[in-house]
Order: structure tokens, then sequence, then C-alpha cells
């Protein structure tokens, strides 16, 4: 399966980024924690021009903890502090705009200095479809403002939103890009939810997964779903589709003539993982 996706809003999302950004002082980059390097548009780079960016990694509940250290200290390396949160319960999103005004903090000296009445810090909000910006930009307002869903592709257009008295926000559609070099990019950015279901085969996307966890997280699928014996070999398909397939018997997912129904234990395997109920997972590394 080749995964492409590039609808025509994002292409506008992308020029309209580029017309606003000599308005911006900060961008904050929402990232998923599980997969920072495949949830992170290699254009953003381009586009943003070096403005002072504070990387955010989202979902940081969903995620292995050791491993979103080590994410930390990879984006550290680069220049780029980088804090996990949780948008969804608010973890560690009041530290936030504290991180933020230390970005700008030579600007605001400046000012001062110069006897000016420091305005509210701009920051530019940018992010994949479905990483979590509607969900973060309602809790730093404090109220319901931008629309939240489960699926990619909800905010379909910019505004600008508020943060108090010291942090305007300017939110802009997700943007992914035209065609994923690396496959694997793709099958990451499936299984965590960042593509619509409609544009995949769910059993490549299961497969992928079962593949990844049996290599990395065994014990994660024996406590969830009670399959006792795991394959060694990473490689034979085969073996990974008998563990599909023990996981559909468990949940049920049985056809006419007892055959499990590959579907439906695609499926399950896929909305376990995003709900982590087969443990805190992150899937890819930095080194």
């Amino acid at each position: 399966m080749t995964i492409q996706w590039f609808p025509g809003h994002m292409t506008k999302a992308r020029r309209q980024i580029e017309e606003k950004l000599k308005l911006i002082d900060v961008v904050i980059e929402l990232l998923d924690a599980r997969i920072p390097l495949s949830s992170r548009n290699p254009m953003v780079d381009e586009i943003l021009k070096g403005k002072p960016r504070l990387v955010l990694l989202n979902k940081n509940d969903l995620a292995d903890p050791q491993v979103t250290a080590e994410w930390v200290k990879y984006f550290g390396d680069q220049g780029l502090p980088a804090l996990p949160i949780d948008a969804a319960n608010g973890t560690h999103v009041k530290e936030i705009l504290p991180r933020v005004k230390q970005l700008w903090a030579h600007k605001i000296e400046t000012m001062l200095r110069k006897g000016i009445n420091p305005r509210a810090i701009r920051a530019l909000i940018v992010g994949i479809p479905n990483v979590g910006k509607s969900t973060l930009i309602n809790q730093l307002a404090g109220k319901k403002i931008a629309a939240t869903g489960d699926k990619p592709g909800v905010t379909k257009g910019q505004q600008w939103i508020k943060v108090g008295t010291e942090m305007d926000l300017l939110d802009t559609p997700g943007i992914l890009w035209p065609k994923f070099e690396d496959q694997l990019v793709g099958m990451r950015l499936a299984a965590t939810g960042a593509i619509k279901e409609e544009l995949l085969h769910l059993d490549e996307v299961a497969l992928f997964t079962i593949k990844y966890m049996v290599q990395h997280y065994g014990a994660g699928i024996q406590e969830r779903f009670g399959v006792q014996e795991l394959p060694e070999d990473m490689d034979n398909i085969q073996e990974m589709v008998k563990v599909m397939e023990a996981i559909g018997r468990k949940r049920g997912a049985i056809v006419s003539g007892g055959k499990v129904d590959l579907d439906k234990a695609s499926l399950i395997i896929i909305r376990d993982l995003r709900a982590g109920k087969m443990g805190r997972i992150s899937l890819e590394k930095p080194y």
C-alpha cells in the first residue's frame, strides 16, 4: 500500500502560513509524542524560516516515557526546546506560556529598555491533522473555541485566539505532505490516526502494528489479548497473521464457519493502540 494524501485545503494552508509569518514572533510546533519525526512535516523548517520555536510532544500519556525522554534530548541537541504534554487532560499545558516567553525574552527586554510596554506575543501553532491542536487551543484559552474531533481535518481555516493578555495564538489547518518517501512514515501516521481510515487498508496497518508490537512491546499484546506465544520471525507475515487471528478469536471477531474476520480484528488492534489499551507505546525512536 502506498499512502499519499494532500487535500487541496492543505496547499492553501501552507500559503496562508507563509503570508502570516511576518506577523509571528514564536512558533509552537505540535507533534505526536509516539511518532515525533513521522508527525513532523518536512516542509515546516523551510516554511518557518528560522522563527523561534517550541516543540510540544502531545499525547505523551500514550507514549513510552523512556523513549519520550530520548526525544526531548534529541530536539534539545538541535537547539529546539521540547515539552511533553497531554492536551486532552491539560498535563503540562500551563508550562507552555512560560516557555514561549523565554523564547521571546530578549525582545521583551529590548522593548522595556526603550520604555515600550510589551504587546502580547504572537504565536503560530502548526501541526498535522489529528495531532490535538484544537484540544490544546481550547486548554490554553480556557474555553471551547476550536472545533475538536477524533478525525483529521477538523480545522478548515485560520483564526486568532487570545491566551490571557500575554499571548495571541494563530491556528491553522493541519498540513501533511504530498508523498511519503518512506512508507514507514505513512504506516505510523495511519496507525496513530492522522490519516482518514477510508484511505487505508486497515489490515496492512494492523500487520505493521502487530509486527512492531511483537518486536518492541510483546508483553503489551500478551497482557491485553491473552496471546500466549509470539513469533520470533518478524518477517514471516503468516506468523503475524496468526497473531491477528488469535486476537480476533479472543475478541469475538468470528464469521460463519468459525473463521476470524480479519477486518474486524484489524480495527480492534488499531483502536486499542490509539486508546493506549496495550500500554504506553512509541512507534519510533530517535537513535
